[in-house]
């Protein structure tokens, strides 16, 4: 296994060219997961791969899981701060296959809910659907995706050493650190992603080779 830093401009455009080159027989739409901690900023990375995206023929949809989080009458059941429940309830599976990824796949309407519920109210964001073209490519960013079974084309993980989470993670978030450890520890998502990035410091990550 190799690590090589690399800028993150430069990560856009490699990880654009490794979308754009993958196979899509008919031109049908992607779905790409960033996963990551939120101090690894997997939507940051995302929204930089909407331009490189676009230059090369290829229109992208950003979606964020923290949109698709199940009412907080489920998810905060037992506590506002609980970190199996945020591993294990938060995020609504079924409303993003359902409203999300199902609809992209080969021969689907490519009409996508871009959010569903506004984490901070609760409350249903309203938004209207919009149609990913063909040859499109779903953006999807967020914490805990991987080892869920969702139907994705790549997956990215944007890792962090246990320090430097702990040290990037605000103190009223700190909460959710053993959610991340169980993450690691049950789902690896360093083995299970197609494309590891170390973001550690995010001005300079670093790309991991696979052995």
């Amino acid at each position: 296994m190799q690590v090589r830093p690399i800028s993150p401009d430069r990560l856009a455009e490699l990880l654009a060219d490794r979308i754009a080159a993958l196979p899509d027989p008919g031109g049908h739409r992607l779905r790409v997961a960033v996963d990551g901690a939120p101090a690894a900023r997997p939507d940051a990375l995302a929204d930089a791969l909407v331009e490189p995206l676009r230059l090369r023929g290829r229109p992208a949809l950003r979606v964020s899981a923290a949109d698709f989080l199940r009412p907080a009458s489920i998810r905060l059941e037992y506590g506002k701060q609980d970190a199996d429940a945020f591993h294990d309830l938060w995020l609504d599976d079924g409303a993003l296959l359902r409203e999300v990824l199902d609809p992209l796949e080969p021969g689907g309407s490519g009409r996508v809910l871009p959010s569903l519920r506004d984490p901070v109210t609760d409350r249903s964001t309203r938004a209207p659907y919009t149609e990913l073209p063909s040859g499109g490519v779903l953006l999807l960013d967020g914490a805990l995706l991987l080892g869920r079974w969702l139907p994705l084309e790549l997956t990215v993980h944007l890792a962090l050493s246990p320090a430097a989470l702990a040290r990037r993670t605000p103190a009223d978030q700190q909460w959710t650190l053993p959610a991340f450890a169980r993450y690691e520890a049950e789902t690896g998502p360093t083995e299970a992603a197609d494309v590891i990035v170390r973001m550690d410091d995010p001005r300079h990550p670093a790309l991991v080779d696979g052995p």
